[in-house]
Formats: structure tokens, sequence, C-alpha cells
């Protein structure tokens, strides 16, 4: 599959300059970073949550969870995972579990954990669980402009 045409199509909308990474196929974000050789703190990864308007990513690193209570306290609303077939309709050009942490290129709204910031080099799932995208920490940023930040990650034990 490589990149998600949703994905990639925002990308190259927006100018967004990344590479892409091959690694072999992992089906949790944890062993795709061991497979790529990447910190889980630098692999970002969207975690589909519903509300009661509708989704909002979360975007955490792949060394968090969401913290449903302290998303809710920011949303002033309750929120839970969403289930995996709403998952497959919202994200209907990646594989299940492969979902990008861009929220633009499915026309959601987003919330960006805090620790995502200050590094060189951030990745994340592009559509597959093969393939990944690279971008320059700039580059994330740039992207990410519009993504409100809060603390809404909680550290794996």
């Amino acid at each position: 599959m490589s990149i998600a045409p949703s994905l990639q199509k925002y990308l190259e909308g927006r100018d967004v300059r990344y590479d892409v990474v091959t690694h072999e196929p992992t089906m949790r974000s944890s062993a795709t970073a061991e497979a790529g050789g990447i910190a889980e703190d630098n692999l970002a990864k969207g975690v589909l949550i519903r509300r009661k308007d509708g989704y909002v990513l979360a975007i955490i690193p792949t060394s968090c969870h969401v913290s449903l209570d302290a998303l809710g306290m920011w949303l002033q609303q309750p929120v839970g995972l969403a289930s995996e077939d709403e998952v497959a309709t919202v994200f209907a050009d990646c594989a299940l579990g492969a979902i990008p942490p861009v929220a633009g290129a499915y026309g959601l709204q987003a919330v960006m954990d805090d620790s995502l910031e200050g590094f060189d080099d951030i990745y994340f799932e592009s559509g597959d669980h093969r393939t990944l995208v690279r971008l320059k920490g700039r580059e994330f940023h740039r992207l990410m402009a519009d993504v409100p930040h809060a603390h809404i990650g909680a550290r794996n034990h």
C-alpha cells in the first residue's frame, strides 16, 4: 500500500517534505519502533476518539497511551475509544491499526500531546504496516501548526 492516498494528497498539497522508511510488517506501534530502530518517543501515532459530536484524533508518541480522563477534561466532555468499525470507516484507505496522525487529511479535529515537541525527526504510520513517513521536526510542527496541544498522554509501563 505504501502511503495512503488521502495522506499523500494532504502532504503534497501543503508542500511538506518527507521521506518514506520501510520496515518489516508489524501490528503494534512499539514493534514498529523497534523494527525501524526508532525511539518510541519519536514515533507519533493517532488514536481515534469518539466524543458526543463526532471524533477527535489524539496524537501521542508510541511511548504513551491516551489518557481518556485528561482528554475528556481538556475537551470538557466524556470521550471513549472509537470502535474498530468506526476507525475502518474514517480511515478507509488505511490498514486497520496503521492510521496516520494527520487529522487534516481525514477531515478530523485533533489534539497533540505536548511531549511530541522538540525532536529533530518525527516518524508516523503512512497507512499500512510496512511504511513510515519521516519528517524533520520543523516540518512536523509546520504540518501541525493549527493543532492544539495538551497533556493527553500517559507513559506506558
